[in-house]
């Protein structure tokens, strides 16, 4: 019968069920992981619009995957059969690469995305690398940590590598990515401020960590954050008056964006020459910090705002993320 998923067949049709045949043989390395939950992130939507130019079809999207650990290759060290684990954006690399060989797998030039030439998680198994499968810690559930294996990870990873306690953070958009930043933020002992054009999630941002709550569509409250920020985080995909958010940056501060802007950023160079301030960006993060990220959501008690619907509902699922009414992350229930 083979394994059952979902598919697109041509860019920004509807999914519809599709099956392909698992492989009698692994590789040495290889681990087959039947699917629990499997979380709905926004790239998913460009992977199934072909938005980047770089989606296969038929196309089985789904990066943030967690499961139990059903087989295993030959040479498989740090996986059990039965174990619970999850997989995010990337499936493999080539581990010999300079960045490889330093631990910073996820800047791989040859690196294997899990959705794209390869079948991802909207799906009842998946098959990857299994150093790219990640035990997941009991204190977590698992509709928790399927959305953290890309959207937590994709703002984890900046905050744990430049970020140190008492910086003064703020968090521009408080949606899948924001509302995991608002609490990674915290956790790491930052004072931390969200800025969303939505009113009414105040109470919420900072129930989820926030010291502050600012208005980005409140330009007199803008003005009076010159200077404030050690770092800021950008999780929209919309172009935003990046001269004014650089101007509330401290000196030395960086303007950090992990979310995909279709537009190119105008940043006039005198915003960034004017106190040695940066823009720089980020892309998912290392197994090395997957691994650390776990660890830190279970010691501080993290957990993602869900909704979550079946796997036969993938298509009611897709388009509540697609028009942005999810609040903050659908998650598929497979098993």
């Amino acid at each position: 019968m083979g394994i059952r998923c979902y598919a697109v067949y041509k860019a920004g049709e509807k999914l519809r069920e599709f099956r392909y045949e698992e492989p009698k043989q692994l590789g040495p390395m290889e681990a087959v992981i039947k699917i629990s939950h499997c979380g709905i992130c926004h790239s998913d939507i460009h992977l199934i619009d072909n938005d980047w130019q770089i989606s296969q079809y038929p196309l089985v999207p789904g990066h943030e995957i967690v499961g139990t650990v059903e087989r295993i290759g030959q040479d498989v060290k740090d996986l059990k059969i039965g174990q619970r684990a999850g997989v995010g954006w990337q499936a493999g690399s080539c581990m010999r690469c300079e960045w490889c060989l330093r631990g910073e797998e996820n800047l791989c030039a040859d690196d294997v995305a899990t959705a794209v030439g390869h079948y991802g998680g909207f799906a009842e198994k998946v098959m990857v690398d299994s150093r790219f499968a990640f035990p997941i810690p009991e204190e977590i559930d698992s509709q928790t940590a399927a959305p953290l294996l890309c959207g937590g990870i994709t703002v984890y990873s900046p905050l744990r590598r430049l970020v140190k306690a008492a910086d003064k953070v703020g968090v521009i958009g408080i949606g899948g990515l924001g509302h995991f930043a608002l609490q990674f933020a915290h956790g790491m002992g930052c004072e931390v401020t969200a800025f969303s054009h939505t009113p009414d999630k105040v109470q919420e941002a900072k129930q989820l960590g926030a010291d502050y709550f600012v208005s980005s569509t409140d330009k007199s409250w803008l003005e009076k954050l010159k200077r404030r920020f050690d770092f800021l985080l950008t999780t929209v995909n919309v172009n935003l008056d990046w001269a004014m958010y650089l101007s509330m940056l401290r000196p030395n501060g960086r303007l950090i964006v992990v979310g995909a802007v279709p537009e190119p950023l105008e940043v006039p160079a005198g915003a960034i020459i004017s106190g040695q301030k940066g823009v720089i960006a980020s892309v998912i993060g290392s197994p090395s910090l997957i691994r650390d990220m776990l660890a830190f959501v279970a010691r501080h008690n993290i957990r993602a705002q869900t909704e979550v619907l079946p796997l036969k509902e993938v298509n009611t699922a897709v388009e509540k993320v697609r028009q942005g009414k999810a609040r903050y992350r659908m998650v598929l229930q497979v098993n």
